[in-house]
């Protein structure tokens, strides 16, 4: 059994801790404090794209054929006409001489039918079904001739052979690319925006670039052109990007861009870990009061404060969960250090 002097003792520790804990219940929240910031604020918009040529070509056939001559290889200099891909035209060119001798045996039917009209020997009904008979005759070469034509396949324009998509003795359909032609000099990016971030986009404005062959390197480009209809299947509009000339990236290269649609080199800027949702936490002679705030960009662990805030704040950082600080009086708070 107790004694009643150590029952007394026992009784007074456990008063004396029930005190403790309350009196720690009751406590303000310690909290640490941080002040706002200026500094830049980017707003962007971000797409991806790829690297093009602003000119360039992908050269098909328009017929079926088996390739009987490449003559010229990736990287080479074409001028516009010249050869890029020869098609087997054997069989072609043995119909079209079929149908020149037949235009060359009805010109002489026609001369001969033309005497005999003069002479009243066969009717004009007749002789101008042999000029019909030619003129078809004539119209048949013209297209053969066309096709024989199309079987030597040549370059749309001055440039370079980006690429070779075939090789000698390969069969091609119509239709079916051969070789890409570009110019060299001066490359874009075409890329691709959400349709309700398009509105912001327009020429002129900087982009910032990203590619994973130049990692850490920062690239720019500008914006040239937007089209004005949209994809609405994907809810895309397609922008592309002007490169300058020392630019490294190269043709067919993929990379990231954030077009550029408002700047702010003197914005006021807090910690997101400062935010409490929509508001952040002012601290005013101990106590906090809880503030609404516009939000604007997010970057590197800050946000950009669009109004709410004059920047000579002082504002919790990391809010204790739970507490509870309407305006205007707030919630008592001890500040126990100032926050990054």
């Amino acid at each position: 059994m107790f004694k009643p002097s150590r029952l007394l003792l026992l009784l007074a520790a456990v008063a004396a801790g029930g005190a403790l804990w309350w009196w720690l219940q009751q406590r303000p929240p310690a909290v640490a404090l941080t002040r706002p910031q200026t500094g830049p604020a980017v707003e962007a918009v971000y797409a991806t794209g790829t690297v093009e040529p602003v000119r360039w070509s992908q050269v098909a056939s328009t017929e079926t054929g088996r390739i009987v001559e490449y003559p010229v290889a990736e990287g080479q200099r074409v001028e516009a006409g010249d050869l890029l891909v020869q098609l087997d035209d054997a069989l072609l060119r043995a119909g079209l001489r079929e149908l020149v001798s037949r235009v060359r045996f009805l010109e002489g039917d026609v001369v001969r039918y033309q005497a005999l009209l003069a002479h009243d020997n066969v009717s004009r009904q007749v002789y101008e079904q042999k000029l019909s008979e030619l003129e078809q005759a004539r119209a048949a070469v013209a297209a053969a001739e066309e096709r024989v034509a199309d079987m030597a396949i040549r370059a749309p324009l001055g440039g370079v052979v980006l690429r070779r998509d075939h090789e000698v003795g390969e069969v091609v359909a119509p239709g079916e690319g051969l070789v890409w032609v570009g110019r060299e000099r001066p490359y874009w990016i075409t890329a691709f925006v959400d349709e309700e971030d398009i509105p912001r986009v327009r020429p002129g404005q900087e982009a910032l670039v990203k590619a994973d062959a130049f990692p850490g390197r920062a690239l720019e480009a500008e914006v040239a052109e937007v089209t004005p209809k949209g994809d609405p299947v994907n809810k895309q509009y397609r922008v592309r990007l002007l490169l300058p000339v020392d630019s490294p990236l190269m043709i067919g290269m993929t990379a990231e861009v954030n077009i550029v649609v408002r700047r702010d080199q003197q914005a006021l800027l807090v910690p997101e870990r400062a935010l409490d949702g929509a508001s952040v936490l002012v601290v005013e002679e101990d106590r906090a009061i809880r503030r609404a705030v516009e939000l604007g960009v997010y970057g590197d662990g800050l946000v950009e404060i669009r109004s709410g805030l004059t920047g000579d704040e002082s504002l919790v950082l990391d809010p204790p969960p739970g507490l509870s600080a309407p305006p205007p009086d707030g919630a008592p708070v001890r500040v126990s250090g100032a926050g990054s």
